[in-house]
């Protein structure tokens, strides 16, 4: 039985200013790198299928789909009248151009339509993105499925410290903590910072964190004697520092 743990933010100095800001996933060949905002996008479609219960095949074919319609960036127009991580088109019915430019609002419609999809559970992941999607080119999601099963497992807790981001600063006024604290709890759709959460549950929060760091000002986070901190760039092990913040709602 895997014991109840928190998550806990806690603020160090963010140094190193010679070093590309950047984040990744996944080891060795299968290793993929992806922007601060890529990377932020990407755990908003995970917290997403957490919160709507979907397992993390969900997620998979949902990071498939955007990685080949945005790559993972939250697009102001696209074709005709698309927009947004899947570039959802609003004369289709998905949605207005700005709740389609909603990344938390974008999952959910995509998730909502995957789950009317007769055994979508069991289809191939551009199967799956293509009977959703209705691309021009219904193939293309497979050459992304192996990085989105890499992102899917980081970013949804099957593996621990599955994502990583080296920050080199931060840029204009810190949004105030009760934000951060509503985003994880709008997005995985119950409070997630600061409470007790299982192993499973925490490292999909804690990687949230993460890649949410540099909207956020998020200069370390930590978890079950894990901790990141944005200055290095890495997950290591060693005891919780004194000045923790635990983020409560």
């Amino acid at each position: 039985m895997v014991a109840a743990v928190a998550v806990v933010l806690i603020a160090l100095r963010v140094g190193n200013p010679g070093i590309t800001a950047g984040c990744s996933t996944g080891t060795g060949s299968q290793r993929y790198t992806l922007s601060p905002a890529q990377a932020q996008n990407a755990s908003i479609i995970a917290a997403v299928a957490a919160r709507k219960g979907l397992p993390d095949h969900a997620v998979t074919v949902a990071l498939a789909a955007a990685l080949q319609e945005s790559r993972l960036t939250d697009l102001a127009s696209g074709d005709r009248d698309s927009v947004g991580l899947f570039q959802q088109r609003p004369s289709q019915g998905w949605g207005t151009p700005a709740q389609l430019q909603d990344p938390n609002y974008a999952s959910t419609a995509f998730y909502n339509r995957l789950e009317q999809l007769p055994g979508w559970q069991s289809m191939a992941v551009t199967e799956a993105a293509q009977a959703i999607q209705h691309s021009a080119a219904p193939d293309a999601y497979a050459r992304w499925e192996p990085e989105a099963r890499t992102l899917a497992i980081a970013l949804s807790g099957e593996v621990a410290a599955g994502l990583t981001c080296r920050l080199t600063g931060f840029t204009g006024a810190a949004p105030p903590p009760g934000e951060l604290v509503a985003a994880a709890a709008s997005e995985f759709g119950a409070p997630s910072l600061g409470v007790t959460v299982d192993q499973k549950r925490g490292w999909a929060v804690a990687t949230w964190a993460v890649a949410h760091a540099e909207a956020y000002h998020l200069r370390a986070v930590a978890f079950q004697g894990w901790t990141w901190t944005a200055s290095s760039g890495v997950w290591a092990r060693g005891p919780i520092f004194e000045s923790v913040v635990t983020v409560a709602t």
